[in-house]
């Protein structure tokens, strides 16, 4: 009886079965790997940009001036607390105001590495805090220059101590490069959104594409577990 009341209510929607259709994402296989292999790069330049700006950054802080170590205080803790978006706002819409323009994916690639380069910077931070002090002060005590100190002694510790915290942030950085679309640069998620806008399959292209991240982030974890056991690992026991 409830059946029958609830057709005969004038508000009353029969609800539509929807016929998935995964075949109209096989066709577009092309235009979603050149989307994987750009994400991947994005976040390769953003990473590797990231890093050695956070290793000036750390070293600059630790050895250099004050007003110099109060600038990238400073650097750090507003890209820590702003939103990505809006430092990427800032770099497409806001730069070409002072006579700067930028392309979307030389936006992208500088957005990328500057937000990676102030979490990183605090990462590395914490592994140089962790460093023995007794090795700066025996290497102070032998002559050595703050350069050659930071050099030889305590990056290469420092980041085997931060490096499962760097390669957790690297793998953000991937899933956050997401946002980039926003000014149209060209990756996974701004073709995954031409593709369904086109065809009108919005679940199968953006399930597709959350099943290509979730191997992307899986398959970047291992690259740098591998990396890690090159470099820390093997090298030991060479």
């Amino acid at each position: 009886m409830f059946g029958h009341r609830a057709r005969r209510c004038p508000h009353f929607q029969p609800r539509m079965r929807y016929v998935f259709q995964f075949g109209i994402v096989a066709d577009h296989t092309d235009e979603l790997i050149h989307g994987a292999l750009s994400t991947l790069w994005l976040t390769t330049c953003g990473a590797v940009g990231g890093l050695l700006l956070a290793t000036l950054c750390v070293f600059l802080r630790t050895a250099g001036p004050k007003p110099v170590r109060w600038a990238i205080i400073s650097y750090v803790e507003v890209i820590r607390n702003t939103p990505f978006l809006v430092q990427l706002f800032v770099l497409y819409f806001s730069l070409p105001a002072l006579g700067v323009r930028l392309y979307a994916e030389q936006a992208a690639i500088l957005g990328l590495a500057i937000s990676f380069g102030g979490y990183a910077t605090e990462i590395l931070r914490s592994g140089i805090e962790a460093v023995p002090r007794g090795q700066i002060e025996a290497a102070r005590a032998l002559g050595l220059r703050p350069f050659k100190i930071f050099r030889r002694i305590i990056v290469y510790q420092a980041f085997k101590i931060v490096y499962p915290a760097l390669a957790s942030q690297v793998v953000i950085l991937l899933l956050g490069s997401s946002i980039v679309s926003a000014i149209s640069a060209t990756e996974l998620t701004a073709i995954t959104n031409s593709l369904q806008s086109q065809t009108f399959r919005a679940f199968e292209f953006y399930f597709v594409a959350a099943a290509i991240y979730l191997g992307m982030a899986f398959a970047t974890k291992a690259v740098l577990a591998s990396l890690y056991w090159l470099m820390f690992v093997r090298g030991r026991e060479a």
